[in-house]
C-alpha cells in the first residue's frame, strides 16, 4: 500500500493515495454483481472512508464546534459523505456533551457528462437557480470556487469546506478544502454515491470504473 498523511501538526491535510496504487483486488469485497466487469478495482473501501469521515468530524468539532453549523450538501455525489459526516459530528458532540445545533440545506451541482466535464455549471440552491458560464471542472477547484463564490451571496458568517476526495491533476487547486478526506491519483472513480451518468451510486466502495464500464453507460 501506498499511502500517506500530509499536513502540519495533527489536523493532517487528507490521506494521500499515491501514484500507481492499483487499488485492492476486487475479489477480496462484496458489490453488487450487475458491476461485475463495469469496475477495476476498489481504490478506497467503506470501511476506511467511514474512518476517516469520524476523523474529519473530530477536527471539525474542535475547530468549529461551538458554534451552530448551517452544512450545505453538494448533490448528488455528495449526500452520503454529507449524511455520515453529520452524523458523526452528532454523535461525537454528545460524547462531549457539547450543545451543537445543525441545520442541513441541499445545493446541486452539474458539470460533468460521462467521463469529462462540461463548459457550463449549473447551480440549484435553496431560493435560487443559477447557470454559471465557463470551464467548470471539479479537480481543477474552479467549482468549487464558483460555488464558494455563489454562497457568498447569502453573507453567512463564516465558510469552510470539507471535502472527501481531492484529485492530483495537473493545474490542480493551490488551495485544498479545509477538510480533506483523501488525496487521490488522477483517475475517474464511482462508488459511495459517485456516479459514472446516474449509474454506481449504489455501490458502498469508492472504486475505480474500467473501460469496459464507461462504454456500457455512456449517453
Amino acid at each position: 500500500m501506498t499511502h500517506s498523511l500530509v499536513g502540519s501538526g495533527r489536523k493532517e491535510q487528507g490521506v494521500v493515495i499515491e501514484e500507481g496504487w492499483p487499488g485492492y483486488d476486487l475479489e477480496l469485497f462484496n458489490y453488487p454483481e450487475h458491476y461485475r466487469g463495469d469496475i477495476d478495482s476498489v481504490l478506497i473501501p467503506h470501511g476506511v472512508i467511514m474512518n476517516r469521515i469520524e476523523c474529519l468530524a473530530r477536527d471539525i468539532l474542535e475547530e468549529i464546534g461551538h458554534h451552530t453549523l448551517m452544512v450545505l450538501c453538494v448533490l448528488k455525489g455528495g449526500y452520503k459523505f454529507c449524511a455520515d459526516l453529520v452524523d458523526s459530528i452528532k454523535a461525537q458532540s454528545h460524547s462531549t456533551n457539547s450543545k451543537l445545533t445543525t441545520r442541513v440545506e441541499f445545493i446541486r451541482l452539474k458539470s460533468y457528462l460521462n467521463d469529462h466535464s462540461t463548459e457550463d455549471l449549473h447551480i440549484i440552491g435553496p431560493e435560487d437557480l443559477s447557470m454559471l458560464k465557463g470551464k467548470a471542472i471539479v479537480d481543477t477547484g474552479k467549482t468549487m470556487k464558483a460555488l464558494l463564490q455563489h454562497v457568498e451571496m447569502f453573507q453567512p458568517k463564516a465558510v469552510k469546506v470539507a471535502g472527501l476526495l481531492v484529485k492530483r491533476v495537473p493545474n490542480g487547486p493551490g488551495t485544498l478544502p479545509d477538510y480533506v478526506g483523501f488525496v487521490i491519483p488522477n483517475r475517474f472513480v464511482v462508488g459511495y454515491a459517485l456516479d459514472y451518468n446516474e449509474y454506481f451510486r449504489d455501490l458502498n466502495h469508492i472504486c475505480v470504473i474500467s473501460e469496459t464500464g464507461k462504454l456500457k453507460y455512456k449517453v
